[in-house]
């Protein structure tokens, strides 16, 4: 457990992207008027447990964790734009778009893709 400051989130898991995290992020109106949760910072390795959302976010931010393969994602229809800047992709999971149809915006800028295939 990783302890942090009076006044967090409270005690939680390293690494983990639990339903507990979810339910304890910020969750606010963008500037462009996205629903988005904040996931950011959080260590996150892999992408797990986002059903807990229930579809609630036009937008979710997960940059500046370790998440090393953009898979594991649950139908999200009404996300719209992801973050993942700074993580440590390096593959991106077939077929990603049957989960998340309606992602306008997917941000995966510094991690470690080295090659990316488009097929249409």
């Amino acid at each position: 457990m990783d302890a942090r400051p009076s006044g967090s989130l409270g005690p939680r898991l390293a690494g983990r992207l639990t339903a507990d995290l979810i339910m304890r992020s910020p969750q606010y109106m963008s500037c462009i008027k996205l629903y988005e949760i904040d996931l950011r910072g959080n260590k996150i390795g892999a992408i797990e447990n986002l059903g807990a959302t229930e579809n609630q976010f036009d937008s979710i931010d997960l940059t500046d964790n370790a998440i090393v393969r953009l898979d594991g994602f649950p139908r999200l229809p009404r996300l719209k734009m992801l973050l993942l800047s700074s993580n440590r992709i390096a593959k991106i999971a077939r077929n990603l778009e049957s989960a998340i149809r309606s992602l306008e915006v997917l941000v995966l800028t510094n991690n470690k893709i080295t090659e990316l295939q488009v097929s249409y």
